[in-house]
């Protein structure tokens, strides 16, 4: 639809240049992504569930040997979450005795030294070796994917016999309107691969919406950096009366992150509270009506510090549990999360403040949150302490899918062995490979505890 010049400076005088630039750009953007949206992986590495056939070893190591996994995920950008969580777990395998390689998926090209360089100076706990998937997704006894991208690239390209798993943090068709991309990333959890939820809300969002059975590992939170007074715990217990405004990650291009919603709510919250800071990081934002503190991109540490001066904050999330909620909390912040009963599956804690996700919902959940009575010292010994079970789980696990569990049926054997020699699966069986086969009755999982 066309606008007249008229129109235009009408637009302009009403509503101001800044908002009137700001619409050209949401409709060049909404008109580019029609004609032309971007899959985030190349057309030759979709791979389809009704046809992908994946080979599995004939022969399973012995326990004593350790083993060589591998990590498929795209290049990160420095302080990504999703990424951080990923080298978390690398890490516990490598202190399990385990090497690890990461392949990074680049549809682009990109060098891959550079993107190595970043994950040295970003994880350097991390041991791995890093190197393209575009030499080859091999050498490995396993290789874990990380997203909906790299499991249909891990079932189009991992072709060697080795043991497939996903390590899955969210349920990422909802990252997308219903239609191709929503499909695409659907089938990725009926590709093969034996799935690893992070948490029992995407563990039972993978069981309503596409009825798989997964493993499930507990989440956890890195207490050596988000804490109360590092140098004087004491001290930072006892500066409870100085901890004043309120924190909002803001990220207004993913939609999952609920910035929307977020910035309606602070909208009613300073008008009530103008007394009440505001501050926010992460992506920088200015389509707003109250004053903000702005921090730009913090590192974990900086974050940190941020958390122990205030007294609460959002931790919204529409796709899994935030990572954000448990953080504030070690550092003697209260979490005012959007209310879902999937959510308090992974986040059973009775200092966090649930609210409906309303402007009006959230901002008297902050307001609630702001008037917490419990002491900080209290909400700090509430979060998970480090991410041990989370390791551990992951590390049992792909040793289980790799070395074979204890004791392994004969009729299950069978199927295995039949399948590897390319004979039909029985129709119980709903998958190709033995991974698929899954990790058992949903009893065995972990526990999501710490």
């Amino acid at each position: 639809m066309s606008i007249s010049a008229r129109g235009v400076i009408r637009f302009a005088r009403r509503h101001g240049v800044r908002e009137l630039f700001r619409r050209g750009v949401r409709r060049l953007a909404a008109r580019l992504d029609a004609q032309a949206p971007e899959l985030p992986l190349l057309a030759g590495d979709v791979a389809d569930s009704t046809r992908v056939r994946l080979a599995s070893p004939p022969v399973r190591p012995r326990r004593a040997r350790s083993l060589h996994i591998g990590w498929l995920c795209t290049p990160p950008s420095l302080g990504s979450g999703g990424h951080t969580t990923m080298f978390r777990m690398i890490e516990g395998l490598e202190a399990a005795g385990h090497t690890c390689t990461v392949f990074l998926y680049d549809r682009h090209g990109g060098d891959v030294r550079e993107q190595a360089a970043v994950v040295r100076a970003g994880w350097p706990g991390v041991q791995a070796q890093v190197l393209s998937a575009d030499g080859g997704i091999v050498g490995v006894d396993a290789c874990v994917a990380t997203s909906w991208p790299t499991a249909h690239v891990l079932a189009s390209r991992g072709t060697m016999p080795m043991r497939r798993l996903y390590f899955v943090q969210d349920f990422e068709p909802y990252f997308f309107p219903r239609g191709s991309r929503y499909a695409l990333a659907e089938d990725s959890y009926r590709l093969g691969l034996r799935m690893i939820a992070l948490g029992e809300m995407v563990a039972s969002t993978l069981a309503r919406e596409v009825g798989v059975d997964v493993d499930v590992v507990p989440f956890g939170c890195d207490t050596d950096t988000y804490a109360l007074d590092p140098a004087s715990p004491a001290a930072g217990a006892a500066a409870d009366d100085a901890r004043t405004g309120v924190v909002l990650y803001a990220k207004p291009g993913v939609g999952r992150r609920g910035y929307l919603l977020a910035r309606l709510a602070l909208e009613q919250f300073h008008a009530r509270h103008p007394e009440q800071e505001i501050h926010a990081y992460g992506e920088r934002f200015t389509d707003v009506t109250f004053p903000v503190t702005w921090h730009g991109r913090l590192t974990p540490t900086e974050l940190a510090a941020l958390y122990r001066r205030c007294s609460a904050g959002f931790a919204l999330s529409f796709t899994n549990i935030s990572l954000v909620a448990e953080e504030m909390l070690a550092a003697g912040l209260v979490p005012v999360v959007n209310d879902h009963p999937d959510a308090r599956a992974d986040l059973v804690n009775p200092h966090v403040v649930w609210a409906p996700p309303t402007p009006g919902g959230l901002a008297a959940g902050l307001e609630r949150a702001i008037a917490f009575p419990e002491p900080r010292s209290v909400l700090a010994a509430s979060a998970r302490q480090g991410w041990g079970p989370a390791q551990r789980g992951v590390v049992r696990i792909i040793e289980d899918a790799v070395y074979g569990t204890a004791v392994e049926s004969a009729p299950r054997a069978a199927r295995d062995a039949a399948e590897e020699r390319g004979g039909a699966a029985p129709a119980a069986r709903a998958s190709l490979t033995p991974e698929a086969a899954g990790p058992g009755p949903a009893s065995s999982r972990p526990a999501a505890t710490s």
